[in-house]
């Protein structure tokens, strides 16, 4: 008979308006599994490999903005959640862990599957709670009915985040044949959402205090796709004549006066061209930035102030510039200061200069550039199908992306693990969004990052939205295009860990349609029948040289670096 408290976490769950739930399967964590599993409100799905389902469980959270439900039997299993569990708390995901547990008394007693469940995400977690292992009391049920209230209200509130919940069972697990579980009343406690829209008052003095800068930058970190923000900091924009710029995963692409070419712009080695674009103000929104040159040029050419705006939490200094915090909703601040200022003409005149000069000269680099993996990705983003979702993988992945960007009117949502930055769950975090979007959902991948991570299509819910779109050079390639390693003597066996899979055979085991190429004629041939909506789920292996990528990676920067901008 399984306990009606455990019942009860599911159907606290279904009134809290949690959709999706990941399973993965396990006899101590039965009863939290059928709770969930006979529930009619829960689309429920198994995934085997516990760190690809908590990642899946991310992919799913970060798309719909509802916290996502991970359910896992006791022992090691919940340690395979820790890398997503991180990703999530840096990236702000939020996602309720239920990890089964035997009760307190048999720790560290030599028992099957146990070992010291609690906390065991140590600083990674928003909050961890232990659920009563007894309910002869009444307040133990009482207690129990709260935490659950309490930790989803505690994953969605800012910064949104994973919140984990252990959950000590004894046998028996399983109910008795033909038994029906209960839900029904229970008690559930609803907290509303703060809006942190910026008082009067602040509206007032920062629009005084703003006034002191004639040259003001707005940098937008990683984000979603946010229409309130991106309405707010155009017109902000448009009546300040204030820069706006932000790296892919920014989503700030859709803004046509978006700077979108900054790894171009700042890779430039004409110190009196960058001395031109140096802000007095930097208005900072969002989490990660990707572009290295952008960040190594700001922290050299310093804002005179920089202006962070975030609701609540740890705020960093990314630049080394920081001010001030401004504590609201980005979009508050923006709608609040239109028209507040006037930007100098000439300083937003020479960032589009700039801008325009840099996509002019990618557009030409791409056009005749040797077939190697830069005009490759530039292809690949060209041909996205509109209105669809763009996730990318860590290593050169992102970072191709990000120099290529994205078009304002291609309307592509960009997702990314720049959480923690790793490349262990790309594959099933893309798995997640597919699963909960309806439209395309296209993977942009590395060899490596995708060979990690092959059991994130080990399930049976294959997405038929998802492509996934598989850059093979054999090696980890993005060490021999980074200073460091690129010169050691060690770069071969012990930095690139030469492979020579392909893609092909787990194309088969999964029951995906599989593409290669081997040049860009064939590439161009490829991509429309790869992206078309009834084409089905796939895998388009692109197959390059991975020191003839450095060769030709080496020549972009050496162009680059003599760019005239202005």
């Amino acid at each position: 008979m399984i306990l009606q408290p455990v019942v009860n976490i599911a159907e606290i769950c279904a009134q809290k308006g949690v959709e999706q739930v990941v399973l993965s399967p396990g006899s101590r964590c039965a009863p939290l599994t059928i709770a969930f599993a006979r529930h009619p409100q829960f689309t429920v799905r198994t995934v085997s490999d516990e760190r690809a389902a908590a990642f899946i469980a991310l992919g799913m959270a970060q798309t719909t903005g509802k916290p996502t439900v991970l359910v896992c039997t006791s022992g090691t299993a919940s340690l395979n959640y820790a890398p997503a569990v991180a990703e999530a708390y840096f990236q702000q995901v939020p996602l309720l862990i239920l990890s089964a547990d035997r009760p307190p008394e048999w720790i560290d007693q030599l028992d099957g599957q146990t070992i010291r469940q609690q906390n065991v995400y140590g600083q990674h977690i928003k909050h961890s709670y232990t659920f009563p292992a007894d309910f002869s009391h009444s307040d133990a049920v009482w207690h129990s009915e709260r935490m659950v209230s309490e930790a989803l209200n505690e994953a969605l509130a800012y910064p949104a985040g994973p919140v984990h919940l252990n959950v000590p069972l004894r046998e028996p697990f399983y109910p008795a044949p033909g038994e029906e579980l209960q839900y029904g009343q229970v008690k559930v406690i609803e907290e509303e959402a703060h809006t942190y829209a910026l008082s009067e008052g602040q509206a007032l003095k920062l629009q005084q205090e703003i006034l002191k800068y004639r040259k003001v930058l707005v940098l937008t970190g990683q984000a979603q796709h946010h229409e309130a923000l991106l309405q707010s900091i155009g017109t902000f924009a448009e009546t300040t004549g204030a820069v706006v710029a932000g790296d892919i995963i920014s989503n700030i692409h859709s803004l046509p006066e978006a700077v979108r070419h900054q790894d171009v712009i700042f890779a430039n080695a004409d110190q009196e061209q960058l001395a031109k674009l140096q802000p007095d103000l930097l208005i900072t929104c969002g989490k990660s930035t990707i572009s290295k040159a952008l960040k190594l040029y700001l922290r050299k050419y310093k804002p005179k102030a920089h202006w962070h705006l975030q609701p609540a939490g740890q705020v960093a200094d990314t630049f080394q510039s920081l001010t001030k915090i401004v504590r609201c909703a980005p979009h508050s601040f923006f709608s609040a200061m239109a028209g507040s200022t006037k930007s100098d003409n000439d300083f937003s005149a020479d960032w589009a200069a700039a801008n325009k000069a840099a996509g002019d000269f990618l557009q030409t680099y791409s056009t005749g550039a040797a077939y190697s993996e830069l005009p490759i990705v530039t292809r690949v983003l060209q041909q996205l199908p509109q209105q669809s979702n763009l996730h990318l993988a860590n290593s050169m992945s992102v970072r191709y992306a990000n120099i290529a960007a994205l078009q304002p009117q291609q309307q592509v949502e960009v997702y990314a693990n720049r959480g923690t930055s790793g490349i262990d769950g790309s594959t099933s975090t893309a798995v997640g969004c597919a699963l909960t979007s309806p439209g395309i959902t296209t993977l942009l991948t590395g060899d490596l990052a995708f060979f990690y991570d092959r059991n994130g299509l080990w399930h049976n819910y294959q997405p038929q939205n998802l492509r996934i779109v598989l850059l093979n050079n054999h090696a980890g390639g993005i060490f021999r295009l980074i200073d460091g390693p690129r010169q050691q003597p060690e770069l071969a066996p012990f930095f690139e860990t030469h492979q020579a899979l392909n893609a092909e055979n787990t194309a088969r085991d999964f029951g995906i349609k599989y593409t290669s190429v081997q040049g860009m004629e064939e590439l161009d041939q490829a991509l429309p029948g790869f992206f078309a909506a009834e084409a089905g789920a796939g895998i388009l292996e692109i197959f390059t040289d991975s020191a003839a990528n450095a060769e030709a990676f080496e020549k972009y920067r050496q162009a680059v670096r003599g760019l005239k901008l202005l």
